[in-house]
């Protein structure tokens, strides 16, 4: 059951490890925010409310280490690095 943003902004919904590319590297389902373990450069979504300056999804996203990326995240897809995406 959902607990409004300030529960799941915590990770109380739990999360989903993610590590390098390939099938250890992608995640299926709804994510609120993706914490960065180390540099990790974030390949691709199947559905963001992410976008850029002409409306489109933005890709290739490069987050530093021990930094967050908040929105809504649908299938995250690494190109490598570590993180961790928070279940919505």
């Amino acid at each position: 059951m959902a607990r409004g943003d300030s529960y799941q902004l915590q990770g109380q919904q739990g999360g989903v490890y993610l590590s390098g590319s390939g099938a250890t590297g992608t995640a299926l389902g709804n994510f609120r925010v993706i914490h960065a373990l180390s540099t990790t450069v974030i390949n691709s979504f199947t559905e963001t409310n992410i976008v850029d300056s002409s409306g489109a999804a933005v890709t290739g996203i490069t987050l530093a280490a021990n930094t967050q990326l908040g929105g809504q995240f649908k299938d995250v897809a690494l190109t490598s690095g570590t993180c961790i995406c928070y279940y919505a």
